[in-house]
């Protein structure tokens, strides 16, 4: 599965690990990604979508409809 929401573009980011002798090792920082399942009403179906924890607040907050008309200007599919 990508590290990448669909909702708002998270990706991961990269850096480094210091340890307590400061050497420095490259490391990764990816969001935390889950696959959500929801209704939507207007299609009268069920659509899978995979969202970081943030975006599943924010599909809370604006609704299913607005998400997925959002990830559609984007250019995503659903």
């Amino acid at each position: 599965m990508s590290a990448h929401c669909q909702l708002t573009g998270a990706q991961p980011g990269f850096g480094r690990t210091v340890s307590h002798s400061h050497r420095r090792t490259p490391r990764r920082f990816d969001p935390n990604i889950q696959r959500k399942r929801y209704w939507l009403p207007s299609e009268g179906r069920h659509v899978r979508l995979t969202l970081s924890a943030r975006a599943i607040k924010t599909v809370d907050v604006i609704g299913i409809e607005a998400a997925v008309a959002r990830i559609r200007s984007r250019g995503g599919k659903v």
